[in-house]
């Protein structure tokens, strides 16, 4: 594992905090950005769900990478496990209400990871924590939840203009020209929209059903998440800011946060509980798709080094940088035409609850 970084004088270039994306957070959603730290406070690491020694005590940002050394798989099988049971929605797990400014306080909820890809390439990724995932409604029944929520946009640039941007999606996303996105009243910063209790990552509000990979319908058909102009959520104003190099795969702390801790960019582990087993009473199961699943790995684990604007996964063969933001809407009008996906008289809503059961809305 490489040593961790420390403080240099450089500073993130201004063209990363021009264009840098503002979220809007889902109006009724419960959960809101959380610190890293305070997650560290409230967890406890396991590997298959048993307790295990930390060389040293307490966890932190600048120590995190400790857990690399516990296990037989170099931390990769660590998890940081809620020390509350979950399903009594302990306070933590509501992350923090933004201020005026869009902003978290003195706590740090996101991380600015500038990456220069050489010939005049540079990817920004903004990246954005949760303490927890709400995973929404299938079929009747509550499915995805998981403590620790990891999420990112990435704006490329070229020469310093802002040519694209990828919003993260579940597993997946969607990539846009920097020029369709929709942008705030100066016209320069992306306006992007967090789905409520997912906080997948969408550049206009409204409903958007991601069933199919690469195909977001705005036409509920199973898989659904929604998006509206809710609070505004500024990741630069609680960020720390780094630079990354891939051929080395080290972390460095820039302007203005150039004593910003590094160790816990290197924890290889997950940030939140490992998936509960079927004779949990809190486990669920749908067709082999389960209401608790294991918690993410941290931004290290989302492809720094990527060549494209999108990860490679089994689904980037489809993937493109898309012109405009209506085709989705052009296949709503037709879709709505269809008798299949016309809501039956008599048919209720879902309602969205916490992982306690207490209806939010």
């Amino acid at each position: 594992m490489p040593e961790p970084s420390g403080p240099t004088k450089a500073a993130v270039p201004q063209y990363i905090r021009d264009h840098a994306p503002i979220v809007h957070l889902f109006s009724s959603d419960a959960y809101r950005p959380a610190s890293p730290a305070a997650t560290l406070t409230n967890t406890h690491p396991q590997i298959a769900r048993q307790d295990v020694s930390v060389p040293a005590s307490p966890l932190t940002l600048n120590n995190l990478d400790q857990l690399n050394t516990v296990g037989a798989k170099d931390g990769q099988d660590v998890y940081l496990a809620s020390t509350a049971d979950v399903t009594t929605h302990p306070a933590w797990l509501n992350g923090i209400q933004t201020d005026a400014d869009g902003g978290t306080g003195d706590e740090k909820t996101s991380a600015v990871i500038v990456v220069d890809k050489g010939n005049g390439v540079v990817d920004a990724f903004y990246m954005y924590f949760w303490a927890f995932n709400w995973g929404g409604v299938v079929l009747g029944n509550q499915l995805g939840d998981h403590v620790g929520d990891w999420e990112h946009n990435l704006v490329r640039f070229e020469h310093g203009v802002p040519t694209a941007v990828w919003f993260a999606q579940h597993a997946n996303g969607e990539a846009f020209a920097f020029k369709t996105v929709l942008k705030d009243a100066a016209g320069k910063r992306p306006r992007v929209y967090a789905a409520n209790g997912s906080h997948a990552l969408y550049p206009t509000p409204g409903t958007h059903d991601h069933t199919l990979p690469n195909l977001n319908l705005p036409t509920p058909l199973l898989l659904v998440d929604e998006t509206d102009a809710g609070l505004l959520y500024d990741p630069l104003r609680s960020a720390y800011f780094y630079t990354y190099t891939p051929s080395s795969a080290t972390f460095t702390p820039i302007s203005p946060t150039p004593d910003a801790p590094t160790a816990w960019l290197y924890y290889k582990g997950h940030w939140g509980d490992e998936e509960y087993p079927a004779n949990d009473k809190r486990q669920k199961d749908l067709l082999g798709n389960k209401k608790f699943v294991g918690g993410p790995t941290g931004p290290a684990d989302k492809q720094l080094d990527r060549k494209q604007v999108w990860p490679e996964n089994q689904w980037s063969r489809g993937q493109k940088i898309r012109k405009n933001l209506g085709a989705g809407w052009t296949v709503k009008e037709w879709v709505g035409k269809l008798k299949c996906f016309k809501r039956k008289k008599g048919v209720r809503d879902v309602k969205r609850v916490k992982v306690s059961g207490e209806v939010v809305g």
